[in-house]
């Protein structure tokens, strides 16, 4: 599962049956217009935060959402949300020396057709091509997809700039790793970094992808925002 994924230092939660729980202002603010199968699964993701929190002996608050669909989390807190058909997550931590997490899940389903195009390139669909007649398994397209959607998360805090599927280059590695390349430099505190790893697996029909990144240990470091 998904906290297999992730160090100790991280509380994860996750859920496959949604709940219905209350949800303050901010959150109520954040679903008005959405549809009930929107606002279900934003509301069971908000429950997995809440119970994270809890383990991290921080308090319950409300957890808005930023004008990109970001989670918007307390001061000292970083983490990252997900959900699809049948699964809902949170991973957040305190420690100071996680500068950011990312999450992400999908169905283990074939992307749509005609999608793979747009989130890989020639030589990533080259290597899912080895992939799929070496190691036979999981649907590689859209585990691909779940791990750039892994990495965008754990940049996106830090940065606060777009990273397209073409400006991460990711790599798939049958035990359960995968590298990215990136076309942009991630700055964390002074080290710039442009290679990441990260970590995937399946569970129970589930394609599970997560990125933890070290935090550079200086007085200035900036952490994950939200």
């Amino acid at each position: 599962m998904m906290r297999d994924l992730l160090s100790g230092r991280v509380a994860v939660v996750e859920l496959r049956r949604d709940v219905v729980v209350p949800l303050f202002a901010a959150e109520e603010a954040a679903v008005a217009s959405a549809v009930p199968a929107r606002r279900q699964e934003f509301m069971t993701a908000r429950e997995c935060a809440r119970r994270a929190l809890l383990a991290l002996d921080e308090p319950v608050v409300a957890i808005g959402r930023g004008e990109k669909g970001q989670p918007l989390w307390p001061p000292g807190v970083v983490g990252s949300l997900t959900h699809c058909r049948g699964y809902r997550a949170a991973a957040l931590t305190t420690d100071p020396d996680v500068a950011s997490v990312g999450i992400d899940a999908e169905p283990d389903l074939p992307l749509p057709p005609g999608v793979l195009r747009h989130v890989a390139a020639d030589a990533e669909g080259r290597s899912l091509e080895r992939l799929r007649l070496e190691h036979p398994g999981p649907n590689y397209d859209r585990l691909l997809f779940t791990a750039k959607e892994a990495v965008y998360k754990a940049w996106y805090p830090l940065e606060r700039s777009w990273l397209g599927f073409e400006d991460a280059d990711v790599l798939l590695h049958p035990d359960g790793r995968f590298t990215a390349r990136l076309a942009k430099i991630l700055h964390i505190g002074a080290r710039d970094l442009r290679d990441l790893e990260g970590r995937w697996t399946v569970a129970q029909g589930t394609l599970l992808a997560a990125v933890e990144l070290e935090a550079d240990g200086g007085p200035d470091v900036p952490r994950q925002a939200f």
